[in-house]
């Protein structure tokens, strides 16, 4: 079988499950217990704390751990909007993770928020003068993703952040998609608030983090002890912080070079697709503005499952766009946002690898999209 979901989540690095063991036997301690046992799970819980700071080169203070991607999505959007006095209104784009629209969406429901979204190009790119159209005097917020987690679409945040940072309002950015693959410094993207999760890296499920600048007032999410310097309450998740510290690091020391390779491979996948199968479409940016190792088409005339399942027949397994969505009738919100008609989104199909994957292997799995597809709408011609 060839895994090429990784946008989904990947295995757990063997790295990050060593480290991570000690806190699940004997180093079992809660972190805000008094006594020796406690005490040495806090200095774990504290050193995973700096090394993910030292990644994302930022204060350890600024760093927040939750248990995803989706409660530091839910942190960020709500407790800054409720934190900071500027105004009520929300600028964010309607190709975002679930965990940001649905944010958005009960600050608008329940506590009165406008909410603006920026338009986009037709591969989901945010121009500047695009976020500019959209900005007001009384705009609290604005969440834009570093990357898609569907079409890979990648934005460039420094120059989306300066506008912002020039009209004081903070900038929020879902990292999950591009952590590990692209740089992550929030000096060098220039927000004030950052999402990452665990199991995007190589470490387990249940646990990510959030970057939120030190003098930036957020109001939390859950209430309870105060853990997380009163940003996030619950006890915290110190095997899990450990292992997602670990796959950072490992992360960071191999981004580059497997960057590199990635794109190659990807851009030789994307035009042998696009030779082999009539009528498919490349959905999101060719070239430099799309993730490594991302590449999603549509293919007129057939159903993105049926061709996911003719794929996993053949030994490929793959996606038809976010894990979040899975299960659902509707077609993706991403490619519907992009102008893609209803009955086109539906024959998605996503695509997405870590390091381990080569470039002759996704020349076989080209040949097996052909196969697949070839199927599918004979299939659909019998009916």
């Amino acid at each position: 079988m060839l895994y090429l979901d990784a946008a989904a989540t990947s295995p757990v690095r063997r790295e990050a499950l060593e480290a991570m063991w000690p806190y699940l036997t004997g180093d079992f301690g809660n972190p805000s217990s008094r006594h020796t046992v406690g005490e040495s799970a806090a200095r774990a819980l504290e050193g995973a704390r700096a090394a993910v700071a030292s990644w994302l080169g930022c204060r350890p203070g600024e760093v927040v751990f939750t248990a995803g991607g989706t409660e530091a999505d839910n942190l960020a959007i709500k407790g800054i909007a409720l934190g900071n006095p500027r105004g009520r209104h929300l600028v964010t784009t309607e190709i975002e993770h679930e965990g940001v629209l649905e944010s958005v969406s009960f600050l608008a429901r329940f506590l009165d928020f406008e909410v603006s979204f920026v338009p986009l190009t037709p591969t989901g790119i945010v121009t500047p003068d695009a976020l500019r159209s959209v900005l007001r005097t009384d705009t609290t917020l604005v969440s834009i993703a570093h990357a898609n987690n569907e079409i890979g679409t990648v934005q460039d945040i420094p120059a989306l952040s300066a506008i912002t940072r020039a009209a004081g309002i903070p900038f929020h950015t879902d990292a999950v998609q591009s952590a590990g693959w692209l740089d992550t410094r929030v000096d060098h993207l220039g927000v004030q608030a950052l999402t990452i999760s665990g199991h995007k890296l190589g470490a387990p499920k249940g646990v990510g983090a959030l970057f939120v600048a030190g003098r930036l007032p957020i109001e939390p999410v859950l209430h309870g002890g105060g853990q997380e310097r009163g940003h996030r309450s619950g006890t915290e998740n110190v095997a899990g912080s450990v292992a997602l510290a670990v796959a950072a690091q490992l992360a960071e020391s191999e981004r580059l070079a497997r960057a590199d390779s990635a794109r190659t491979a990807r851009d030789a996948f994307i035009t042998d697709v696009l030779a082999r199968v009539p009528d498919a479409r490349l959905t999101g940016p060719a070239g430099a503005w799309r993730l490594p190792a991302n590449a999603s088409f549509v293919f007129p005339g057939t159903s993105g499952e049926s061709v996911l399942l003719e794929l996993e027949r053949r030994g490929v397994v793959s996606s038809s766009g976010s894990a979040c969505a899975a299960g659902s009738d509707e077609p993706s919100h991403v490619l519907t946002a992009l102008g893609v008609p209803a009955d086109v989104a539906q024959t998605s199909v996503r695509f997405t690898w870590g390091g381990e994957v080569t470039a002759a292997a996704l020349t076989e799995v080209a040949a097996s999209v052909e196969a697949a597809v070839g199927v599918v709408r004979g299939l659909g011609a019998r009916r």
